[in-house]
């Protein structure tokens, strides 16, 4: 079901690629009606979610209280569908403190677990032998989905949503904005920013497929990805840019389509930091490595793969 995923492994990235690459669309021929686009791009979303999870019985949802993984758990909640959203952090996580908020007005099965800096670096250590690989971002990032997975793992759940993907399509990161205004902030190159999209997905296969499929495949979990649904990438993708990102909101599209359907503006517009420092991962980092006497997160980490 996941485009990723070929004979029951990783597709290669030289597939992937050949693959992201075989649908690219062209700048000139973009939708530029918007109303069309979001009442398409609803669609896609629905019928992806609904995919993946007809016949499956109770499932997760990898909960951030970012507009990601509200809009999935919210479009499941509208669908009837049987499942647990599933937090992650340590002490003073925004990422918890907004899941319990968002959970307790739409009415969420919600599990999320506050760990200590010892269950955390038990994480940490895991998660670094898991990847093979002590670099920061795949060592905080991977250490929210190993956390995650486990508490899934803990409540019997063992097939997961996850919103990966939503970056790319709809411009999410920095690398976008800097695409967008490389001509200065009066002079949107829209066509960089599509270019800079799919560049992006080309790119995750090194980025986060690998990672994320080495963590899964660890601990025997089937994650699924409606974003990344082959017709949910097209329709997506052949949106205009200008509907994804202007100066001060990214994701533009997605959130107008969460909020259309009733959800709250504040949890649609919240600006939402990623999930290592959402859940508070790189500042726990950070206080190991002033415990073991390392000046820096890269040494602690490297000694961690050592």
């Amino acid at each position: 079901m996941e485009i990723f995923i070929k004979d029951k492994g990783l597709i290669k990235q030289e597939e992937w690629e050949y693959l992201i690459g075989s649908i690219e669309t062209s700048f000139d021929n973009l939708e530029t009606n918007k109303e069309r686009a979001k009442r398409k791009l609803k669609e896609s979303i629905e019928i992806a979610i609904k995919k993946r999870t007809e016949n499956t019985g109770k499932f997760g949802v990898l909960f951030s209280g970012g507009v990601d993984s509200t809009f999935i758990a919210y479009m499941c909640k509208k669908l009837n569908l049987n499942f647990t959203c599933f937090t992650i952090g340590i002490e003073n996580s925004q990422d918890i403190e907004y899941a319990k908020k968002i959970a307790e007005i739409y009415d969420f099965d919600l599990k999320y677990k506050t760990l200590s800096l010892d269950e955390f670096e038990n994480i940490l250590k895991d998660t670094v032998k898991i990847l093979k690989s002590s670099e920061i971002v795949w060592a905080s990032v991977g250490s929210v989905e190993n956390a995650i997975l486990k508490l899934a793992i803990e409540n019997n759940v063992t097939t997961l949503l996850t919103g990966l993907g939503t970056e790319e399509l709809f411009a999410g990161y920095q690398r976008h904005d800097e695409a967008l205004m490389k001509n200065g902030t009066d002079n949107f190159d829209f066509e960089a920013l599509h270019k800079e999209c799919w560049n992006g997905l080309k790119n995750m296969w090194h980025r986060d497929l690998l990672r994320v499929y080495k963590i899964t495949k660890h601990l025997g979990i089937d994650i699924r990805t409606p974003f990344l649904d082959l017709d949910m990438i097209k329709t997506a993708m052949n949106v205009h840019p200008m509907f994804k990102l202007d100066k001060n909101d990214k994701k533009i599209i997605l959130r107008e389509i969460a909020e259309d359907m009733g959800l709250d503006k504040e949890f649609a517009y919240r600006k939402k930091k990623a999930a290592q420092y959402g859940s508070n991962f790189v500042k726990g980092i950070d206080k190991l490595a002033k415990k073991h006497g390392f000046n820096t997160k890269k040494e602690y980490l490297q000694r961690l793969l050592s």
